[in-house]
């Protein structure tokens, strides 16, 4: 895992991504891209994409790579312009090419990505960065975090007047990576122990359902389990368990706190036990009942980007070899059907044959994944990506 060899694979493999990521520039933010790297103009510009492009480019400029740093700084001039709410405060979800609202909904998703693109972009030192993420955090406060819960609420319409009684933990998810970022970018530890409150409430309700995270809840935080039975496909609020959150929350605990290391472990042995090679063929299922039988059995790159980063963290805190084996295992399978050498950057969808499919997610949008997963395995554990570039 830790060769010499498969350290320079991964760098190579950084530099690929990033090199078909730079393509999504559009004239504001980034634009989602389609299998063969073209924009695909008929689609929104995504507040979270835009986000996520921002982040991925701010670790590029700290690695050095030219160009980036000016695409850290058109991905901040998006987040403090067009997607800017200055009227009503905020983020629209997604907007136009020519700027116009698209989706004005203030989801905490998408807010939660502000949080950590600006974070890295004042790692990479971007002027405005600072700025935007004291905006970011004061949003987040204001509207999003409830103390009273310890986890922060999901969706408001654009004037922030009416709160939807749903409560999501992949929100909260990514909450905890941007509070993370945050607590690195400022000092404060104020957004660490947030994150150490929502990490631990997830796995209270995950210990509790044989390690099957419930991903829905209703305003009092009761659990939702047959949330979206008759969409099981959704994009980010499927039914059931989804595989690779317990792989990302797994991970994310050993961000958090080294106390959290039973959980995680819980975690990672529950997910791969339900998801690799669960209907007989290499891969991971995208969700399962709460029996853990497969319901889309779709594989999803990311999923795998999640496996080899919850392996990578776990044989860090733990040394423990038995990681060692998987991870190779899930990055060879990866170059066997995910990695593409033809036009680059990932399948981002696969059938239950390991064939190239969008049943649940088309194109190739989003580099935020598999980039990080050729970094994780080469840092510590805590900073956060960004600073611990910074450090380096």
């Amino acid at each position: 895992m830790d060769s010499a060899e498969h350290r320079a694979w991964l760098d190579a493999e950084r530099e690929r991504l990033f090199e078909f990521a730079s393509r999504s520039a559009a004239p504001v933010g980034f634009g989602w891209l389609t299998d063969d790297g073209s924009l695909d103009q008929a689609h929104p510009l995504e507040l979270w994409i835009t986000c996520r492009m921002t982040h991925v480019f701010a670790l590029a400029a700290l690695l050095g790579r030219p160009g980036a740093a000016e695409l850290v700084d058109h991905g901040l001039a998006a987040l403090d312009g067009a997607f800017r709410d200055r009227e009503n405060d905020g983020w629209f979800s997604s907007i136009s090419a020519d700027g116009s609202v698209v989706d004005d909904a203030k989801a905490a998703y998408p807010h939660s990505f502000v949080i950590l693109a600006a974070s890295s972009a004042v790692a990479a030192g971007r002027p405005g960065a600072e700025a935007l993420l004291t905006d970011a955090l004061a949003v987040n406060e204001q509207y999003f975090w409830r103390e009273a819960d310890g986890m922060v609420v999901d969706s408001w319409n654009r004037d922030w007047s009416v709160l939807d009684p749903y409560r999501g933990v992949n929100a909260n998810m990514h909450t905890v990576e941007a509070y993370l970022a945050a607590a690195d970018a400022t000092g404060d530890l104020v957004w660490q122990a947030r994150a150490e409150r929502i990490a631990r409430r997830v796995l209270g309700w995950a210990g509790n359902n044989e390690w099957r995270i419930p991903e829905h809840f209703d305003e009092d935080w009761n659990p939702l389990l047959e949330y979206h039975r008759d969409q099981p496909r959704h994009q980010f609020q499927p039914y059931g368990a989804t595989i690779g959150h317990g792989l990302e929350w797994s991970r994310l605990c050993l961000h958090v706190s080294p106390d959290l290391i039973d959980g995680a472990t819980s975690l990672f042995d529950r997910a791969v036990t339900d998801g690799w090679a669960a209907d007989g063929a290499d891969g991971f299922v995208y969700t399962t009942d709460w029996s853990g039988v497969p319901v889309v059995r779709d594989r999803l790159h990311w999923v795998v980007n999640e496996a080899t980063n919850a392996a990578a963290a776990l044989w860090i805190a733990t040394g423990d070899e038995r990681y060692q084996a998987p991870y190779q295992q899930w990055w060879e399978y990866a170059e066997r059907y995910l990695i593409d050498r033809e036009r680059g950057s990932w399948h981002h969808e696969l059938d239950p044959e390991n064939r190239p499919s969008a049943s649940v997610w088309s194109g190739k949008p989003d580099a935020y994944h598999a980039v990080q997963a050729t970094l994780i395995p080469q840092l510590p554990l805590t900073p956060s990506l960004a600073a611990a570039l910074a450090r380096k």
